[in-house]
Protein backbone atom coordinates (compact mmCIF):
# COMPACT_ATOMS: atom_id res chain seq x y z
CA UNK A 1 0.00 0.00 0.00
CA UNK A 2 1.57 3.28 -1.12
CA UNK A 3 0.54 6.11 1.15
CA UNK A 4 1.73 8.73 3.60
CA UNK A 5 2.18 6.20 6.41
CA UNK A 6 5.10 4.66 4.51
CA UNK A 7 7.12 7.66 5.77
CA UNK A 8 8.41 8.10 9.35
CA UNK A 9 5.82 10.82 9.69
CA UNK A 10 6.31 11.61 13.39
CA UNK A 11 10.12 11.75 13.33
CA UNK A 12 10.13 15.55 13.77
CA UNK A 13 7.34 15.60 16.36
CA UNK A 14 8.24 16.74 19.91
CA UNK A 15 7.08 13.47 21.54
CA UNK A 16 9.38 11.40 19.29
CA UNK A 17 12.40 13.69 19.58
CA UNK A 18 12.06 14.13 23.35
CA UNK A 19 11.79 10.36 23.96
CA UNK A 20 14.91 9.58 21.90
CA UNK A 21 17.06 12.58 22.93
CA UNK A 22 16.07 13.11 26.59
CA UNK A 23 13.88 10.26 27.82
CA UNK A 24 13.80 6.48 28.02
CA UNK A 25 14.68 6.26 24.33
CA UNK A 26 18.01 7.99 25.03
CA UNK A 27 18.57 5.57 27.92
CA UNK A 28 17.77 2.60 25.64
CA UNK A 29 20.39 3.78 23.10
CA UNK A 30 22.99 4.08 25.88
CA UNK A 31 21.89 0.75 27.42
CA UNK A 32 22.10 -1.14 24.12
CA UNK A 33 24.79 0.62 22.08
CA UNK A 34 22.25 1.04 19.27
CA UNK A 35 22.96 3.12 16.17
CA UNK A 36 19.59 4.59 15.26
CA UNK A 37 18.53 6.13 11.97
CA UNK A 38 16.08 5.71 9.10
CA UNK A 39 18.24 3.79 6.60
CA UNK A 40 16.20 0.59 7.08
CA UNK A 41 12.79 2.24 7.35
CA UNK A 42 11.59 0.96 3.95
CA UNK A 43 12.40 -2.64 4.95
CA UNK A 44 10.13 -2.46 7.99
CA UNK A 45 7.32 -0.05 7.02
CA UNK A 46 5.40 -2.52 4.75
CA UNK A 47 4.78 -4.69 7.83
CA UNK A 48 2.36 -2.01 9.06
CA UNK A 49 -0.02 -3.48 6.45
CA UNK A 50 1.05 -7.12 6.86
CA UNK A 51 -0.86 -9.68 8.97
CA UNK A 52 -0.72 -13.36 9.91
CA UNK A 53 -2.74 -14.69 6.97
CA UNK A 54 -2.25 -18.31 8.03
CA UNK A 55 -3.77 -17.66 11.47
CA UNK A 56 -6.63 -15.73 9.87
CA UNK A 57 -7.37 -18.64 7.52
CA UNK A 58 -7.40 -21.12 10.44
CA UNK A 59 -10.00 -18.96 12.19
CA UNK A 60 -12.10 -18.80 8.98
CA UNK A 61 -11.84 -22.57 8.45
CA UNK A 62 -12.43 -23.68 12.05
CA UNK A 63 -13.97 -20.96 14.24
CA UNK A 64 -16.28 -19.42 11.67
CA UNK A 65 -17.68 -22.76 10.47
CA UNK A 66 -18.78 -24.31 13.78
CA UNK A 67 -19.75 -23.53 17.36
CA UNK A 68 -17.05 -21.80 19.36
CA UNK A 69 -16.59 -24.56 21.97
CA UNK A 70 -16.40 -27.22 19.23
CA UNK A 71 -13.78 -25.20 17.35
CA UNK A 72 -11.75 -24.67 20.54
CA UNK A 73 -11.84 -28.38 21.31
CA UNK A 74 -10.66 -29.21 17.78
CA UNK A 75 -7.72 -26.77 18.01
CA UNK A 76 -6.75 -28.23 21.39
CA UNK A 77 -6.60 -31.70 19.82
CA UNK A 78 -4.19 -30.43 17.15
CA UNK A 79 -2.05 -28.71 19.79
CA UNK A 80 -1.83 -31.80 22.01
CA UNK A 81 -1.55 -34.53 19.36
CA UNK A 82 0.16 -32.70 16.51
CA UNK A 83 -0.64 -32.60 12.79
CA UNK A 84 1.02 -34.56 9.97
CA UNK A 85 1.16 -33.97 6.22
CA UNK A 86 -1.31 -36.83 5.64
CA UNK A 87 -3.99 -35.81 8.17
CA UNK A 88 -7.44 -35.03 6.69
CA UNK A 89 -7.50 -31.43 7.97
CA UNK A 90 -7.81 -28.02 6.26
CA UNK A 91 -4.68 -26.77 4.47
CA UNK A 92 -4.48 -23.80 6.85
CA UNK A 93 -4.20 -26.17 9.84
CA UNK A 94 -1.40 -28.09 8.09
CA UNK A 95 0.42 -24.87 7.22
CA UNK A 96 0.28 -23.48 10.75
CA UNK A 97 1.07 -26.65 12.67
CA UNK A 98 3.75 -28.03 10.33
CA UNK A 99 5.49 -24.66 10.75
CA UNK A 100 5.15 -24.42 14.55
CA UNK A 101 6.01 -28.10 15.09
CA UNK A 102 9.24 -27.65 13.12
CA UNK A 103 12.06 -26.57 15.42
CA UNK A 104 13.99 -23.73 13.70
CA UNK A 105 17.70 -24.38 13.11
CA UNK A 106 18.63 -21.33 15.21
CA UNK A 107 16.86 -22.49 18.39
CA UNK A 108 19.19 -23.00 21.37
CA UNK A 109 17.63 -24.76 24.37
CA UNK A 110 20.34 -23.54 26.74
CA UNK A 111 19.51 -19.94 25.86
CA UNK A 112 15.78 -20.64 26.31
CA UNK A 113 16.59 -21.97 29.79
CA UNK A 114 18.68 -18.88 30.66
CA UNK A 115 15.87 -16.58 29.48
CA UNK A 116 13.27 -18.45 31.53
CA UNK A 117 15.53 -18.30 34.58
CA UNK A 118 15.92 -14.52 34.29
CA UNK A 119 12.12 -14.15 34.09
CA UNK A 120 11.64 -16.32 37.20
CA UNK A 121 14.61 -14.95 39.15
CA UNK A 122 13.40 -11.36 38.80
CA UNK A 123 10.39 -12.31 40.94
CA UNK A 124 7.86 -9.51 41.58
CA UNK A 125 10.10 -6.98 39.80
CA UNK A 126 9.15 -8.83 36.62
CA UNK A 127 5.45 -8.21 37.31
CA UNK A 128 6.08 -4.54 38.22
CA UNK A 129 8.04 -4.15 34.97
CA UNK A 130 5.33 -5.77 32.85
CA UNK A 131 2.60 -3.68 34.38
CA UNK A 132 4.12 -0.27 35.11
CA UNK A 133 6.60 0.03 32.21
CA UNK A 134 5.68 -2.40 29.41
CA UNK A 135 1.86 -2.22 29.54
CA UNK A 136 1.49 1.35 30.81
CA UNK A 137 4.24 2.66 28.50
CA UNK A 138 2.55 0.94 25.55
CA UNK A 139 -0.56 3.04 26.14
CA UNK A 140 1.39 6.14 25.05
CA UNK A 141 1.35 4.87 21.43
CA UNK A 142 -2.09 5.91 20.23
CA UNK A 143 -2.40 3.77 17.08
CA UNK A 144 -1.13 0.63 18.83
CA UNK A 145 -4.10 0.83 21.22
CA UNK A 146 -6.85 1.06 18.59
CA UNK A 147 -7.57 -2.72 18.47
CA UNK A 148 -7.99 -2.71 22.28
CA UNK A 149 -10.50 0.12 22.07
CA UNK A 150 -12.44 -1.32 19.13
CA UNK A 151 -12.72 -4.76 20.77
CA UNK A 152 -14.08 -3.02 23.89
CA UNK A 153 -11.27 -4.05 26.21
CA UNK A 154 -12.36 -1.31 28.62
CA UNK A 155 -15.73 -3.02 29.14
CA UNK A 156 -13.99 -6.27 29.93
CA UNK A 157 -12.06 -4.54 32.70
CA UNK A 158 -8.39 -4.28 33.63
CA UNK A 159 -8.50 -7.13 36.18
CA UNK A 160 -9.47 -9.64 33.49
CA UNK A 161 -7.05 -8.17 30.94
CA UNK A 162 -4.16 -8.23 33.41
CA UNK A 163 -5.02 -11.79 34.41
CA UNK A 164 -4.85 -12.92 30.78
CA UNK A 165 -1.54 -11.15 30.13
CA UNK A 166 -0.05 -12.63 33.30
CA UNK A 167 -1.34 -16.11 32.44
CA UNK A 168 0.31 -15.93 29.03
CA UNK A 169 3.61 -14.46 30.30
CA UNK A 170 4.04 -16.92 33.17
CA UNK A 171 3.18 -19.94 31.06
CA UNK A 172 5.64 -19.16 28.24
CA UNK A 173 8.52 -18.31 30.62
CA UNK A 174 8.82 -21.54 32.65
CA UNK A 175 11.32 -24.36 32.09
CA UNK A 176 10.71 -26.30 28.84
CA UNK A 177 7.35 -24.52 28.44
CA UNK A 178 7.80 -23.92 24.71
CA UNK A 179 8.43 -27.53 23.71
CA UNK A 180 5.87 -28.69 21.13
CA UNK A 181 2.60 -29.79 22.85
CA UNK A 182 3.65 -28.25 26.22
CA UNK A 183 1.70 -25.50 27.98
CA UNK A 184 3.72 -22.49 26.75
CA UNK A 185 3.45 -23.75 23.18
CA UNK A 186 -0.31 -24.12 23.69
CA UNK A 187 -0.57 -20.53 24.97
CA UNK A 188 1.38 -19.22 21.98
CA UNK A 189 -0.89 -21.00 19.45
CA UNK A 190 -4.08 -19.92 21.22
CA UNK A 191 -2.86 -16.33 21.53
CA UNK A 192 -2.06 -16.32 17.82
CA UNK A 193 -5.63 -17.37 17.02
CA UNK A 194 -7.08 -14.82 19.46
CA UNK A 195 -5.24 -12.13 17.49
CA UNK A 196 -6.61 -13.46 14.19
CA UNK A 197 -10.15 -13.76 15.58
CA UNK A 198 -9.98 -10.17 16.89
CA UNK A 199 -8.55 -8.87 13.60
CA UNK A 200 -11.30 -10.51 11.52
CA UNK A 201 -13.97 -9.20 13.92
CA UNK A 202 -12.60 -5.66 13.69
CA UNK A 203 -12.49 -5.78 9.89
CA UNK A 204 -16.04 -7.11 9.73
CA UNK A 205 -17.77 -5.02 12.38
CA UNK A 206 -15.75 -1.81 12.80
CA UNK A 207 -16.29 0.14 9.60
CA UNK A 208 -14.46 3.24 10.90
CA UNK A 209 -11.12 1.40 11.08
CA UNK A 210 -8.55 3.78 9.51
CA UNK A 211 -6.16 1.36 7.78
CA UNK A 212 -4.11 4.10 6.13
CA UNK A 213 -3.18 5.75 9.42
CA UNK A 214 -3.49 2.90 11.95
CA UNK A 215 -2.18 0.07 9.77
CA UNK A 216 -3.98 -3.28 9.58
CA UNK A 217 -5.50 -4.32 12.93
CA UNK A 218 -2.88 -6.21 14.99
CA UNK A 219 -0.39 -5.93 12.13
CA UNK A 220 3.05 -7.59 12.09
CA UNK A 221 4.95 -4.37 12.84
CA UNK A 222 2.81 -3.65 15.91
CA UNK A 223 3.31 -7.27 16.98
CA UNK A 224 7.07 -6.77 16.72
CA UNK A 225 6.85 -3.71 18.97
CA UNK A 226 4.69 -5.57 21.50
CA UNK A 227 7.22 -8.40 21.78
CA UNK A 228 10.11 -5.92 22.03
CA UNK A 229 8.16 -4.75 25.08
CA UNK A 230 8.51 -8.22 26.61
CA UNK A 231 12.26 -8.34 25.87
CA UNK A 232 14.04 -4.97 25.53
CA UNK A 233 11.67 -2.81 27.60
CA UNK A 234 11.31 -5.52 30.26
CA UNK A 235 15.12 -5.84 30.52
CA UNK A 236 15.56 -2.07 30.76
CA UNK A 237 12.98 -1.94 33.53
CA UNK A 238 14.77 -4.66 35.54
CA UNK A 239 17.99 -2.66 35.09
CA UNK A 240 16.29 0.52 36.35
CA UNK A 241 15.05 -1.36 39.41
CA UNK A 242 18.62 -2.37 40.30
CA UNK A 243 18.66 -5.94 39.00
CA UNK A 244 21.77 -7.40 37.37
CA UNK A 245 21.86 -10.13 34.71
CA UNK A 246 24.53 -12.16 32.98
CA UNK A 247 25.27 -12.09 29.23
CA UNK A 248 23.67 -15.54 28.91
CA UNK A 249 20.50 -14.40 30.70
CA UNK A 250 20.27 -11.32 28.50
CA UNK A 251 20.80 -13.31 25.29
CA UNK A 252 18.41 -15.94 26.63
CA UNK A 253 15.62 -13.41 27.20
CA UNK A 254 15.79 -12.20 23.58
CA UNK A 255 16.05 -15.80 22.34
CA UNK A 256 12.98 -16.85 24.32
CA UNK A 257 10.84 -14.01 22.93
CA UNK A 258 12.20 -14.57 19.42
CA UNK A 259 10.89 -18.14 19.62
CA UNK A 260 7.55 -17.05 21.09
CA UNK A 261 7.27 -14.56 18.21
CA UNK A 262 8.08 -17.34 15.73
CA UNK A 263 5.25 -19.49 17.18
CA UNK A 264 2.90 -16.49 16.99
CA UNK A 265 3.55 -16.10 13.26
CA UNK A 266 5.56 -12.86 13.43
CA UNK A 267 7.95 -12.76 10.43
CA UNK A 268 11.42 -13.87 11.57
CA UNK A 269 13.20 -10.80 10.19
CA UNK A 270 11.18 -8.66 12.65
CA UNK A 271 12.41 -10.62 15.68
CA UNK A 272 15.58 -9.10 17.21
CA UNK A 273 18.44 -11.22 18.58
CA UNK A 274 19.75 -8.68 21.08
CA UNK A 275 19.13 -5.31 22.73
CA UNK A 276 21.05 -3.36 20.04
CA UNK A 277 18.88 -4.73 17.22
CA UNK A 278 15.72 -4.38 19.32
CA UNK A 279 16.40 -0.69 20.01
CA UNK A 280 17.12 0.01 16.33
CA UNK A 281 13.90 -1.77 15.26
CA UNK A 282 11.87 -0.02 17.96
CA UNK A 283 13.20 3.41 16.91
CA UNK A 284 11.79 2.96 13.40
CA UNK A 285 8.40 1.80 14.63
CA UNK A 286 7.95 4.70 17.08
CA UNK A 287 8.28 7.12 14.13
CA UNK A 288 4.82 6.08 12.87
CA UNK A 289 3.10 6.33 16.27
CA UNK A 290 1.47 9.53 17.56
CA UNK A 291 1.47 10.23 21.32
CA UNK A 292 -1.28 9.30 23.78
CA UNK A 293 -4.84 10.35 22.97
CA UNK A 294 -8.04 10.23 25.02
CA UNK A 295 -8.34 6.45 24.51
CA UNK A 296 -4.81 6.03 25.87
CA UNK A 297 -5.77 7.96 29.02
CA UNK A 298 -8.84 5.76 29.53
CA UNK A 299 -6.72 2.59 29.21
CA UNK A 300 -4.06 3.97 31.57
CA UNK A 301 -6.60 4.88 34.24
CA UNK A 302 -8.34 1.54 33.88
CA UNK A 303 -5.00 -0.15 34.63
CA UNK A 304 -4.24 2.21 37.54
CA UNK A 305 -7.64 1.63 39.12
CA UNK A 306 -7.36 -2.15 38.73
CA UNK A 307 -5.80 -2.24 42.20
CA UNK A 308 -8.97 -0.69 43.69
CA UNK A 309 -11.32 -3.12 41.89
CA UNK A 310 -9.29 -6.27 42.46
CA UNK A 311 -10.65 -8.36 45.38
CA UNK A 312 -7.35 -10.24 45.96
CA UNK A 313 -6.62 -7.74 48.74
CA UNK A 314 -9.43 -7.77 51.27
CA UNK A 315 -9.36 -4.23 52.65
CA UNK A 316 -9.79 -0.93 50.82
CA UNK A 317 -6.75 0.68 52.49
CA UNK A 318 -4.57 -2.19 51.16
CA UNK A 319 -5.89 -1.63 47.66
CA UNK A 320 -5.31 2.13 47.86
CA UNK A 321 -1.78 1.52 49.09
CA UNK A 322 -1.07 -0.90 46.22
CA UNK A 323 -2.39 1.66 43.71
CA UNK A 324 -0.09 4.29 45.26
CA UNK A 325 2.94 1.96 44.91
CA UNK A 326 2.12 1.28 41.23
CA UNK A 327 1.79 5.04 40.60
CA UNK A 328 5.24 5.55 42.21
CA UNK A 329 6.75 2.83 39.99
CA UNK A 330 5.09 4.26 36.88
CA UNK A 331 6.60 7.71 37.50
CA UNK A 332 9.97 6.08 38.23
CA UNK A 333 10.04 3.84 35.15
CA UNK A 334 8.38 6.06 32.51
CA UNK A 335 9.32 9.54 31.31
CA UNK A 336 7.61 12.41 33.13
CA UNK A 337 6.17 13.63 29.80
CA UNK A 338 4.61 10.22 29.14
CA UNK A 339 3.10 10.16 32.65
CA UNK A 340 1.63 13.62 32.10
CA UNK A 341 0.19 12.63 28.72
CA UNK A 342 -1.43 9.58 30.34
CA UNK A 343 -2.59 11.82 33.22
CA UNK A 344 -0.94 9.66 35.88
CA UNK A 345 -1.75 11.31 39.24
CA UNK A 346 0.97 13.26 41.04
CA UNK A 347 1.72 11.69 44.44
CA UNK A 348 4.03 12.64 47.28
CA UNK A 349 7.31 10.81 47.98
CA UNK A 350 6.97 9.02 44.67
CA UNK A 351 10.68 8.15 44.43
CA UNK A 352 10.90 6.55 47.89
CA UNK A 353 9.53 3.06 47.14
CA UNK A 354 11.39 2.49 43.83
CA UNK A 355 14.68 3.77 45.31
CA UNK A 356 14.32 1.48 48.35
CA UNK A 357 13.53 -1.36 45.96
CA UNK A 358 16.70 -0.66 43.96
CA UNK A 359 18.84 -0.67 47.10
CA UNK A 360 17.27 -3.89 48.44
CA UNK A 361 17.71 -5.61 45.05
CA UNK A 362 21.41 -4.86 45.01
CA UNK A 363 21.87 -6.39 48.48
CA UNK A 364 19.57 -9.35 47.73
CA UNK A 365 21.52 -10.04 44.52
CA UNK A 366 24.75 -10.43 46.49
CA UNK A 367 23.38 -12.27 49.51
CA UNK A 368 21.07 -14.93 48.00
CA UNK A 369 22.17 -17.62 45.55
CA UNK A 370 20.89 -17.53 41.97
CA UNK A 371 19.31 -20.96 42.36
CA UNK A 372 17.38 -19.89 45.47
CA UNK A 373 16.19 -16.71 43.74
CA UNK A 374 14.92 -18.67 40.72
CA UNK A 375 13.01 -21.05 42.98
CA UNK A 376 11.49 -18.27 45.11
CA UNK A 377 10.70 -16.10 42.08
CA UNK A 378 8.86 -18.94 40.37
CA UNK A 379 6.87 -19.68 43.54
CA UNK A 380 5.92 -16.02 44.12
CA UNK A 381 4.94 -15.41 40.48
CA UNK A 382 2.80 -18.57 40.44
CA UNK A 383 1.04 -17.41 43.61
CA UNK A 384 0.16 -14.04 42.04
CA UNK A 385 -1.07 -15.79 38.89
CA UNK A 386 -3.18 -18.27 40.85
CA UNK A 387 -4.72 -15.43 42.87
CA UNK A 388 -5.71 -13.70 39.61
CA UNK A 389 -7.08 -16.89 38.06
CA UNK A 390 -9.10 -17.63 41.18
CA UNK A 391 -10.86 -14.27 41.07
CA UNK A 392 -11.41 -14.10 37.31
CA UNK A 393 -12.46 -17.79 36.88
CA UNK A 394 -10.13 -17.66 33.90
CA UNK A 395 -10.73 -19.60 30.73
CA UNK A 396 -7.78 -20.03 28.34
CA UNK A 397 -9.42 -18.98 25.11
CA UNK A 398 -11.88 -16.12 25.33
Amino acid sequence: MENKMMQPRFKNSPHFKDFWTKGNGKQLIEFSGAEVGFTDFEKFAPYFYHVDETGDQVVKDIYLTKKFHEASREIEQYIRNGVTENDPVPDSIKEMFLHTQKIPAWLDNNLLKSGAELCMRSNLDALISLRDYCLMGGYDYAYLNKPLITTEALKKGAVKRLSETLDFWVNVTRYDALEVHKKGYEFAIKTRLIHSYARLSIKKHYKQWDTENWGEPINSWDMMATYIGFSLVFLHSLHKLGNTFSDDEEKGLFHLWKYVGYLLGIPENLLPDNKKQATEYFYLWTAVQPPADKDSVLLAHSLLNESLENPILKYQFQRRNLRYLHICCTWFLLDDEVCRRLQIPEVSYRKAFPEIKRAVNKIYDRMVSRKARIKKGNKDQMKVLNDYLRITQHSNFH
